[in-house]
């Protein structure tokens, strides 16, 4: 059976994991490494299950521990040439990857990490580069799109007919364009390569509805947004769709600075 924990979701730190019963799959590690351990053992979960890493972009709060876990555990780091790159000149990640533990993905290339069955896929964002995941394991499959401008063509296609995704809905429009931020920086966050809206995001996943058996709405703003909000305009997306939420599928907001889960996919 495949479980999902979320560890972090959001600029403080991005770090989720998937595992089976025989090995672990960690996605970004934005949080630091005591936290990391701290969680792992209050959750009873073993640190040694860890095998491999997946790296979505190089945002430090998506890499800033990355090389020291992939140093310490002797893990391979998964990501694009451009990722790896940014990640090396990223002056957060004090401590960079070992050479021996890096690989390279390609986007649209379908490739086997460990047990799981991996297909990065290009998404909008102005870092770097970018990518989300399908990931195929323990009797199930998952799409995690953490950072995202706008919904692409290829976003549709990599999470059509996945029954669980993991998907930003960053911002509420109004909440943003009405806030404090200085007008540089909410140009920079409603850009199509900056990050996603509760109404866009919402209607993204309204139009997987059918294939949907579960939904995480992760890098909620803390400045932007608000967990209820995010869920009102997603629970009404999936109704509008022909989905109750609780019943056709379930929808859980993912906490910015703690853990949420463990979940059963």
């Amino acid at each position: 059976m495949l479980k999902f924990i979320s560890l972090g979701s959001g600029s403080s730190g991005n770090c989720y994991f998937l595992f089976t019963a025989t090995e672990g799959l960690m996605i970004d590690v934005g949080i630091g490494i005591r936290s990391l351990k701290k969680y792992f053992r209050e959750y009873g979960l073993s640190l040694a299950s860890i095998k491999n890493i997946l790296v979505t972009h190089d945002h430090a709060d998506h890499v800033k521990a990355v090389g020291v876990l992939a140093n310490e555990f002797k893990l391979p780091v998964y990501a694009t040439e451009k990722v790896h790159e940014g990640i090396l000149r990223n002056y957060c990640v004090t401590k960079k990857i070992d050479k021996q533990l890096v690989r390279y993905v390609e986007k649209g290339r379908t490739l086997n990490v460990g047990s799981f069955v991996v297909t990065p896929f290009n998404v909008p964002h102005d870092s770097n580069d970018n990518v989300g995941y399908l990931i195929e394991g323990g009797g199930s499959s998952v799409c995690i799109i953490t950072d995202a401008g706008c919904v692409t063509d290829d976003m549709r296609r990599y999470s059509a007919g996945v029954p669980n995704l993991v998907v930003e809905a960053n911002y509420d429009e109004e909440m943003l364009s009405g806030g404090r931020y200085p007008a540089y920086l909410k140009k920079r966050i409603a850009s199509d390569t900056g990050h996603l809206c509760n109404t866009d995001c919402a209607r993204f996943i309204a139009g997987n509805a059918e294939s949907l058996r579960h939904v995480w709405l992760c890098h909620l703003s803390e400045e932007n947004n608000h967990p209820e909000l995010a869920r009102k305009t997603a629970e009404a997306a999936l109704a509008g769709a022909g989905k109750t939420v609780g019943e056709d599928v379930a929808l859980d907001v993912l906490k910015r600075k703690m853990p949420t889960g463990v979940f059963e996919l």
